[in-house]
């Protein structure tokens, strides 16, 4: 698969896969690409599946500049210019819901419509915002990366299936192996993307996106609450909800055949609509 060579200098992994209307997808916090290895198999047949790793993360080189969001959207809006998409649809999954957002403005002209999987405008709570994570939740994320980013990454994974989720042993062993694919951050982004997720607010782009959005969660992720899913919806002109009962953080990959439907369903929606 091709790199694509950013305007920061560092060369960017990405993936194309299939043919039909394109989908972009952006992982999240400390992943990479790999763990969209079910909607790259399961989407291939009716979407153009394109997904990248962000600045370094999995293959793709750090940036001398530091992971920053301003750069995430400048990789993603180059990206997306130069594979010359139209009528795409960009998909964010928790800190890539972030950077999803932040690019609308950006691509939105070659854009159908947005998918925003576990996401929230604002991961910390504060203020008249209630539904993120404590700042010292996410500061002893910062700790737990500094001592050793393999453990932290671990303790990071753990939480994001609720209770009973994989406790079917097929699909525990496919997650787990999944996982497994995924390359380790370089440490220096990952502890930038914390910042990111720390100091970003954009809960005043909301009102702005004017083309149909479909928001997914699971009922009980502990990471990016299902109140914050609550919150875009409604404050997202033609937002579409789905919520899967008894899933965490990662409903793509424990609920991965119904997740591929909705996001089947939402491109012929989108598609009638344009015509």
């Amino acid at each position: 698969m091709p790199w694509y060579a950013a305007d920061s200098g560092c060369r960017l992994w990405y993936e194309d896969h299939g043919a039909g209307t394109p989908l972009v997808l952006v992982h999240g916090w400390c992943m990479s690409s790999a763990i969209w290895r079910l909607q790259q198999e399961g989407l291939a047949g009716t979407f153009r599946v394109i997904t990248i790793d962000l600045a370094g993360h999995g293959q793709s080189e750090p940036s001398s500049d530091g992971f920053d969001l301003s750069e995430c959207v400048r990789d993603i809006a180059g990206l997306m210019e130069y594979l010359r998409l139209d009528h795409a649809l960009l998909a964010g999954w928790s800190l890539g819901s972030l950077i999803v957002l932040d690019a609308f403005a950006h691509v939105r002209k070659r854009l159908a419509g947005l998918i925003l999987v576990a996401a929230t405008p604002r991961f910390t709570k504060g203020g008249d915002f209630p539904h993120g994570l404590s700042r010292s939740e996410v500061d002893g994320m910062t700790s737990k990366v500094r001592r050793s980013i393999s453990r932290a990454r671990a303790g990071f994974t753990g939480r994001m299936f609720a209770a009973g989720e994989l406790d079917e042993p097929s699909l525990a062993l496919m997650v787990e192996n999944i996982l497994a694919s995924v390359p380790l951050p370089d440490t220096d982004a990952a502890l930038q993307a914390l910042d990111v997720l720390v100091d970003t607010d954009l809960r005043d782009r909301l009102g702005l996106i004017d083309l149909p959005t479909l928001i997914v969660n699971g009922d009980s992720d502990v990471i990016c609450l299902p109140l914050a899913s609550d919150f875009l919806a409604r404050h997202i002109r033609s937002a579409y909800r789905k919520v899967l009962a008894g899933c965490g953080h990662a409903p793509f990959l424990t609920q991965s055949r119904r997740f591929n439907v909705y996001l089947e369903e939402f491109r012929g929606m989108v598609s009638g609509r344009a015509n």
